[in-house]
């Protein structure tokens, strides 16, 4: 009785329409470029932009800038993310690097090198650094001092993983973004491919997916630049809705995603023609 309960809920929840945002703030382009990567903690919301060496730093309440923070040595900021546990950013390098920045005060950078073309940057269950390395078609885990820890190599199903994120299974959500289509795929630590969604299924038949969110039922988050759109998808792949959002002229080619779900909001930055970030408030699941 009780698996069968558990069953008709499961399809109803994943049946439930998608939130519907609401658009409240927009940080500028500053008269820079796309934005890579956003992050938030405590007060202060994080960004980095397409060939820059500025961090940029907000407030999270009035959204306001703040400061920079100069990362001297990264050359092509691909992730960003940042570590209550260990109070620090991470950002990675198109050039097979990784920059710690210490929050402390002191902002101190320390760097070491990683996998082929490292992109999207997640903190795990264990509050360590997992990397996802674009050319190497792998995962790979480190502590928040840089010492490695292991890797996962993904198997047929999904490769060039663009970002991936843990999820409470201990399995990962990966996106992979390839062109004109990609996947999205839950995978396991032996890089076998759990689930998945895109190019040639007809739940999702075209899909570009860079950054990925994860709510804390383990929904996904999307953010499809080549489509402009943001997806909705949960953890078993079986329902995959777009989020209505309501943009004049739309979402220009979202690569920067995050999620705050303590307040209820949503982060996506765009490559698009006004590089700007789009706050979005109301976002429950």
């Amino acid at each position: 009785m009780y698996d069968t309960l558990l069953t008709v809920y499961s399809a109803i929840k994943s049946s439930r329409p998608a939130p519907t945002p609401t658009l409240t703030h927009v940080i500028p382009s500053l008269g820079r470029g796309g934005v890579c990567a956003v992050t938030s903690l405590g007060d202060d919301v994080f960004l980095v932009r397409d060939n820059s060496p500025l961090v940029e730093v907000y407030d999270v309440v009035t959204l306001t800038f703040q400061r920079y923070i100069t990362v001297d040595r990264i050359g092509y900021p691909r992730g960003l993310v940042a570590c209550r546990n260990n109070n620090c950013l991470y950002a990675s390098d198109f050039n097979s690097n990784i920059h710690r920045v210490e929050l402390s005060g002191s902002n101190a950078v320390k760097e070491w090198h990683v996998g082929v073309q490292p992109t999207g940057l997640s903190v795990n269950i264990a509050h360590n650094l997992v990397v996802a390395c674009y050319e190497a078609n792998k995962l790979q885990e480190y502590t928040t001092h840089g010492s490695f820890v292991r890797e996962i190599c993904l198997q047929s199903g999904v490769n060039h993983p663009y970002h991936a994120i843990q999820l409470s299974t201990g399995d990962y959500v990966v996106s992979q973004f390839t062109l004109p289509s990609g996947v999205v795929g839950v995978v396991g630590v032996d890089g076998q491919v759990i689930h998945r969604c895109g190019y040639g299924q007809s739940r999702l038949s075209n899909v570009c997916p860079t950054s990925l969110a994860v709510t804390k039922n383990d929904d996904i988050l999307v953010a499809d630049q080549l489509y402009n759109r943001i997806l909705s998808i949960n953890r078993s792949m079986g329902c995959v809705q777009e989020l209505a959002v309501s943009v004049d002229g739309g979402i220009q080619e979202p690569r920067g995603l995050c999620l705050d779900e303590s307040r209820g909001r949503l982060y996506v930055g765009e490559c698009g023609e006004q590089c700007q970030v789009l706050v979005f408030d109301g976002v429950r699941f």
